[in-house]
């Protein structure tokens, strides 16, 4: 199979950078977009008298529109480029964030998860595709590592920005503070755009005319499809339930918990500097995938057993979080190499949406045994869905060779 490998470019290195930094920006700018609502459920539970199941149903409407728009999202930057679908990308989240600051009930709130999942669904086939295209190949590790560490960066401040703002004002004014925030990026984006620029990647001209769906018929997109659903389903439970389940389990105080959470992206990110290194040095993507996450389902299916004390508990939960985060670059190198020639776009956002339905459907899945006190069958659970990513990833190998 021809795969989406352009000619080695040797660009210097500060214009390389300058592109990994503006693409960074803009993922920091759609996870940050992940958490627009989460922050204030506690507002709104109070504000809107709200249940549990209705905040909940928020994010799977997020996700659900983010994962169909992913996937659709795709052919639409291979067509048209990515630079004008990053501009309408941010512009959506700024229109999400007035709307969020105007909300008067539960519709409202429904509208703003809609909007901000539609905002979310083009990133990552616009991200790749620039990175793809602009950046030296020799540097690509280097720059998937950047882009998932920018990434948890924006999931760490969102929290922190809508706390903040909403202590020392209110809490539609943050939204519109967060309107503010995107409206910036969005112009310092524009005023780089000739760094973010891309180009049609037409096919051989010998070669007969394909079908923009064709790619679909490839086994190893929906490798990469699998790897993505699985492994996210397994980040999904980490998120939404470890918190609760160190305090059920061992009895650990909320604020500890909270912190372990915390331990657990941070080491993600450090993680995800690793592993840039290790992606350039390494000639099979897919195995460095596997063996890192076959290290943290092991790692987590140990916290599971509940025969560790706490201490140790939280830091193998922590060291989760680094083996996944340095098996990231090489993920990304991973489905790159899976990708044929002209199609990133349409792979990208195909593979990537494997992301947003493991976060829609794991948190119902999960929920069913947290509801029933089973909170080490929880991690367990977890763990032997993050082992079967390895046998995803693996395929994703033999068929990309």
């Amino acid at each position: 199979m021809t795969t989406a490998t352009l000619p080695i470019q040797t660009t210097p290195l500060r214009q390389d950078a300058q592109i990994i930094a503006l693409v960074g920006l803009a993922h920091a700018a759609s996870h940050f977009g992940h958490l627009l609502l989460p922050p204030l459920f506690p507002v709104f539970m109070t504000e809107f008298a709200l249940s549990y199941a209705q905040l909940g149903a928020l994010m799977s409407v997020f996700f659900v529109v983010s994962g169909i728009g992913q996937a659709s999202s795709g052919f639409v930057v291979d067509r048209l480029g990515a630079r004008p679908m990053l501009f309408a990308a941010l512009g959506v989240f700024v229109a999400a964030s007035v709307l969020a600051s105007m909300v008067t009930g539960y519709a409202g709130l429904l509208a703003v998860a809609a909007l901000a999942g539609l905002g979310n669904a083009t990133f990552h086939p616009v991200d790749f595709t620039i990175l793809n295209q602009r950046v030296s190949t020799h540097r690509l590790g280097h720059a998937f590592s950047l882009h998932g560490l920018a990434g948890n960066l924006g999931w760490a401040l969102a929290p922190v920005f809508f706390a903040t703002v909403s202590a020392l004002s209110h809490w539609r004014m943050a939204y519109l503070a967060a309107a503010g925030l995107y409206l910036v990026v969005l112009a310092l984006l524009f005023f780089k755009r000739d760094k973010l620029s891309t180009h049609h990647v037409a096919s051989h001209p010998d070669a007969p005319p394909e079908h923009s769906m064709a790619f679909m018929r490839l086994p190893v997109v929906w490798w990469c499809f699998a790897f993505f659903l699985l492994s996210t389903m397994t980040l999904a439970v980490v998120q939404a339930f470890s918190v609760s389940i160190l305090q059920a389990m061992h009895g650990i105080g909320f604020e500890a918990a909270t912190l372990t959470l915390t331990a657990y992206m941070l080491c993600g990110a450090l993680g995800m500097l690793v592993g840039g290194f290790v992606a350039v040095r390494s000639r099979h993507s897919d195995r460095v995938v596997a063996i890192c996450m076959l290290l943290a389902a092991l790692l987590l299916a140990l916290c599971g057993t509940g025969l560790l004390g706490p201490t140790l508990t939280m830091l193998l939960l922590a060291a989760t979080g680094f083996a996944v985060g340095i098996g990231g670059p090489s993920r990304d190198l991973m489905i790159k190499q899976a990708t044929p020639k002209g199609a990133t776009g349409r792979v990208y956002g195909l593979v990537y949406s494997g992301l947003d339905t493991g976060f829609a459907i794991s948190p119902m899945i999960f929920g069913v045994l947290m509801d029933r006190g089973w909170y080490a069958a929880t991690l367990l659970g977890a763990a032997l869905v993050l082992g079967l990513s390895v046998i995803a990833a693996l395929g994703v190998g033999q068929r990309s060779h």
